[in-house]
């Protein structure tokens, strides 16, 4: 089959790799229809990677066909139409049953795409471990595309939200307007926020985080933030880039007794924390990967009825074959580019 190889730094293949074959009796093979290129994908594409490995398949965001099951799985037939989670578990601990696969107790937390160890999502096909838990029929009234967002960055924006404590009436500011920031900022308008500052340094993600209702940042964001509260700072920030200067950026704009969210990957080994600041602050710090399937029963019904659109976030539809250029355009922020989805 063809899939994309990570090959080195900004070195992504369109190339032939081996058929996914179960390894497991509870395994099932999806044949995907649509994947998607993430934020976090870039960190691979820059060779600041999660392993060393080179030659393995990337991504992990996928939806698609079950075209194959073992005999252990009970839920998925052959012929449906599923949502592959990201977070990966081992699918029977009190964790992984509670939908918390980031915190499995078995320790098998995984994610595709990260190495050889779990094939990679951006591919005509998938094997899916535990795919009674790490896989789930599309819900009715639910697209496709929708279904695809739901695999890992609304989830993302959606946990990042709740760890920022937003709560009605509050205010909110994200930082950071790539797919998952602007569904952060979609997310806190379903949460009840009143108000909701959007910052970044491209002027087409302000302006679309404006059309939303935000408040766009252009410039002096700990100024124009303190000016606008009267001082206070805001009750919740989402940050959605990684960068230390981002999470610094974040303690400085919360307010006294405020939540900070960090959903950004920052992999500095020694990140310099202002303890000083958010200890006078009384700021509660929140950080982690999002355990995918516990937040589907809350995101479904928004979906459903339309509160939340992430397929909006969606700039570009190519061909797996174009899959190089797809991460060349999302990496410059070429074009407009947001969430770029690929079919293979």
């Amino acid at each position: 089959m063809k899939a994309l190889v990570y090959q080195g730094p900004r070195d992504i293949q369109f190339a032939d790799v081996p058929d996914p074959e179960p390894e497991r009796d509870t395994d099932a093979i999806v044949k995907v229809s649509l994947c998607a290129i993430c934020g976090s994908d870039l960190h691979i594409y820059h060779g600041q990677g999660f392993s060393e490995d080179f030659g393995f398949c990337v991504g992990h965001e996928a939806v698609g066909e079950v075209v194959e099951v073992g005999k252990g799985v009970r839920r998925l037939r052959v012929g449906d139409q599923v949502m592959v989670s990201a977070a990966v578990g081992c699918g029977d601990c009190a964790r992984c049953l509670s939908g918390q696969p980031d915190l499995c107790l078995k320790g098998m937390m995984g994610c595709y795409g990260l190495s050889h160890r779990l094939q990679g999502a951006q591919a005509e096909a998938l094997r899916v471990p535990m795919a009674d838990f790490n896989a789930q029929p599309i819900p009715e009234g639910v697209t496709s595309s929708q279904a695809l967002m739901l695999t890992d960055s609304l989830a993302t924006a959606w946990f990042g939200c709740r760890n920022a404590g937003i709560r009605p009436g509050g205010t909110v500011a994200v930082i950071g307007l790539g797919p998952i920031g602007l569904m952060a900022v979609e997310c806190a308008f379903a949460m009840g926020a009143s108000t909701v500052f959007a910052l970044d340094l491209v002027a087409e993600r302000r302006a679309i985080a404006g059309s939303m209702g935000a408040i766009a940042v252009k410039a002096d964001p700990v100024g124009s933030i303190r000016e606008l509260t009267k001082g206070q700072g805001v009750d919740s920030v989402v940050e959605a880039v990684g960068a230390d200067a981002t999470i610094q950026l974040a303690i400085q704009l919360v307010g006294r007794g405020g939540r900070v969210s960090v959903v950004g990957v920052n992999q500095t080994p020694e990140f310099p924390f202002p303890m000083g600041l958010a200890f006078m602050k009384g700021v509660t710090f929140a950080i982690g990967t999002c355990g995918v399937p516990r937040y589907w029963p809350a995101l479904v019904p928004l979906i459903q009825s339309g509160r939340l659109r992430p397929e909006r976030f969606i700039s570009h539809v190519l061909p797996l074959g174009e899959g190089p250029r797809a991460y060349e355009i999302f990496d410059a922020r070429e074009d407009g580019a947001l969430k770029m989805v690929l079919r293979p």
